[in-house]
């Protein structure tokens, strides 16, 4: 039985690809290097911010000391920028009224820098209780690593087995398989149907309220 749910946050409740992608396009473009389209980004994301500044510059400006300056002004940017045009999916305000008022306790895990990911949640999310958000950072290693889910699970007092991994990429099943939780793929993000299933998704949703027939 399913006692409670852990979201992704970027593709999964979120669109903030455009955000990403403007606040990126902007460290590039003060370089004088080529920029990305919103299409590009999305194969960028799900990684880290680092690593998705790594992927966006060339080829040749990928060395440490050339990937931490653009990172750190990367990082300056988006702070700023986080939360301009980023919104919630349609159909997640639906979703997690529903769930909230079926007792299904929530939470929120994502790659993205911890105090981000906090930022975000507090303007896009202040309506529900969210048992735990957790992003990357301090002893937090980045998904697919396990130990962020675990602790999230033991924070919620509920044994993995019975909690959902909810997330739009890859790295988000492999995080539910690793961590022993239902992996469950969003379609309306930013990867595909088969890089979900190729990684382990177990249940795939074309539309947030999808979710609910797992409580009915």
């Amino acid at each position: 039985m399913i006692k409670g749910v852990i979201f992704d946050l970027d593709g999964t409740l979120a669109n903030s690809i455009e955000d990403i992608a403007d606040s990126m396009n902007k460290v590039l473009m003060e370089n004088s290097f080529p920029t990305h389209d919103y299409a590009t980004y999305k194969t960028f994301v799900g990684r880290g911010i680092k690593n998705l500044v790594e992927k966006s510059l060339p080829s040749e400006n990928r060395s440490e000391a050339e990937i931490g300056k653009n990172f750190e002004r990367m990082m300056q940017i988006y702070d700023d920028n986080c939360i301009v045009k980023t919104c919630l999916y349609p159909g997640i305000v639906e979703l997690l009224n529903a769930l909230s008022e079926k007792g299904i306790k929530i939470s929120v895990f994502s790659n993205k820098a911890n105090e981000l990911t906090q930022k975000v949640v507090k303007v896009l999310l202040a309506n529900w209780q969210l048992e735990y958000v957790l992003g990357a950072g301090g002893d937090i290693p980045r998904k697919p690593d396990p130990k962020g889910a675990i602790l999230i699970s033991e924070k919620m007092g509920i044994n993995p087995s019975e909690l959902m991994y909810i997330g739009d990429s890859g790295v988000d099943m492999e995080t539910a398989k690793n961590s022993g939780m239902k992996a469950v793929g969003v379609l309306w993000g930013f990867r595909d149907m088969e890089e979900l299933l190729e990684n382990g998704a177990q249940t795939l949703l074309e539309h947030p309220m999808d979710l609910m027939a797992s409580f009915s």
